[in-house]
């Protein structure tokens, strides 16, 4: 069994910075790619941006160049870093994982971490 556990949401004022971080536990062999997603009240699940085993990075024209994500393979954790942040920013953020376990691939979702950003 795999977990993706999310922390580092909040309160923040526009403008000003959050981090987030995703731990994977459990029986892991290899994650693929890791990717944040987030979805606002009556939205869609938007993916915001992607990252690969060896480093290789995709964003989502709304948050290039302000959001950055990162990861530490020996740890199995992803990283967003949020700067500038907007009203519009505020959702439940989710990260997804592509694990593989052994013969078996699939994909995780962490329970979602709430960043709600103030005008």
């Amino acid at each position: 069994q795999v977990h993706l556990v999310e922390s580092g949401g909040g309160l923040v004022q526009a403008g000003g910075s959050l981090r987030l971080s995703c731990a994977a536990t459990g029986s892991i062999f290899s994650i693929n790619v890791m990717a944040w997603y987030r979805q606002a009240p009556g939205k869609q699940r938007d993916l915001l941006a992607t990252i690969t085993s060896g480093g290789s990075t995709n964003y989502a024209d709304s948050v290039k160049g302000r959001f950055t994500i990162s990861r530490d393979n020996a740890r199995n954790t992803v990283y967003l870093q949020m700067n500038s942040l907007k009203p519009e920013d505020t959702a439940v953020y989710y990260c997804n994982a592509h694990v593989c376990s052994g013969y078996r691939c699939n994909d995780y979702w962490g329970q979602g971490t709430q960043v709600t950003v103030s005008s």
